[in-house]
């Protein structure tokens, strides 16, 4: 069981919904307007983090928005106070010593509320059309392996010499450095042996795709048991909630974004083409019908409050500690999930928070 209290994040909506692009209660939307008003109003209503997933073009359709994950990082630091700001990277996009510097600046700005998701790359044309070139999966956590390894060290304020197959760095140190911990934290996300590898030699929190708990469970001990040095690894979990007053009640929601969902085939077929089928999420993500992203709603988040509350709990107690959770309609749903399963998750003290919120 987590040692460590629950934690709520939520997906920002970089890309628009994450269930289904063709839903009359949520118009499509990835400006900056959208996604700051919807973190401010994560913060008021007592989520713990959010987290800004990182495309350069819109992995679903090119031609919709996409909002960029860093620069809209730096300007969220300044305008929140308390919720937890990770940023997606994918390592190919920018050289290490470069990235470390941002990080630690948006560390600063933010006072020690910052991290970053490494995300080895899924999406080809993203890389390809700019002619960075997709590597084999293997070969891209290599590649992410050498280049945390460097960020890590960089963001500890080391002064850094490094000479491996793909950075030569010289006598380099960053100042300032984190002014509020040792560095800002790592999250990694990836289920792949290379992915657990990776997260175990490097990560602070290892983020798993929505998958039923027995599968969960299954990927934590496998995980846990693996050579690592510094403190014990923790574990996040992405997960879309539909929760309502019944199972039945959220059931039929449920199959309202199934249905919408269905719509968006062309879509998705773009997306299977444009992705590397080596990935583990894709593979995992065929499984089962879903609505959401990074799993969804196999992760078994769909019922009544009670019945989404319980299952938070039984994943918690599976070493879980903190759930990424996609909502649509985001903003109405995502306050629906503070008003009703907070307090039945944290007790008094959240309900008395949510209420003032």
């Amino acid at each position: 069981m987590s040692t460590n209290p629950l934690r709520f994040g939520v997906w920002a909506p970089v890309h628009g919904p994450r269930a289904a692009h063709q839903d009359p209660e949520e118009p499509y939307d990835a400006s900056w307007e959208r996604n700051k008003a919807l973190v401010l109003q994560a913060e008021a209503l007592g989520y713990d983090s959010t987290l800004i997933a990182q495309h350069t073009i819109n992995p679903h359709q090119e031609d919709l928005d996409q909002l960029e994950t860093w620069s809209s990082a730096a300007a969220l630091a300044a305008l929140t106070s308390r919720i937890e700001i990770i940023a997606a990277i994918k390592p190919y996009l920018f050289h290490p010593v470069v990235l470390a510097k941002m990080a630690l600046q948006i560390e600063n700005i933010s006072r020690g509320r910052f991290a970053l998701n490494l995300v080895n790359a899924w999406n080809k044309p993203e890389l390809e059309k700019a002619g960075i070139g997709f590597a084999e999966h293997d070969d891209r956590y290599a590649y992410g392996k050498e280049w945390i390894s460097i960020v890590a060290q960089l963001t500890s304020g080391e002064r850094l010499t490094h000479k491996g197959e793909n950075f030569d760095i010289r006598d380099y140190a960053l100042r300032p450095k984190d002014l509020y911990r040792a560095r800002p934290a790592i999250y990694v996300g990836g289920e792949s042996e290379p992915a657990r590898d990776l997260v175990a030699a490097h990560g602070d929190v290892w983020f798993i795709n929505g998958q039923p708990l027995a599968d969960v469970a299954a990927l934590i001990a496998n995980v846990a048991a693996r050579p690592r040095a510094g403190a014990p690894l923790r574990f996040g979990l992405s997960a879309f909630v539909i929760a309502r007053e019944t199972d039945a009640e959220a059931e039929q929601a449920h199959q309202r974004l199934l249905a919408l969902a269905a719509q968006d085939a062309p879509m998705k077929a773009i997306q299977r083409a444009n992705t590397d089928p080596k990935v583990v999420m894709m593979q995992t993500m065929q499984k089962s019908p879903r609505v959401g992203t990074n799993g969804g709603t196999v992760a078994g988040l769909v019922g009544s409050y009670d019945t989404v509350a319980a299952r938070i709990r039984e994943f918690h107690a599976a070493g879980i500690e903190l759930f990424m959770l996609q909502f649509q309609p985001l903003e109405s749903e995502m306050q629906r999930f503070a008003e009703q399963v907070f307090p039945r998750v944290r007790g008094k003290a959240a309900l008395l928070k949510t209420s003032r919120g």
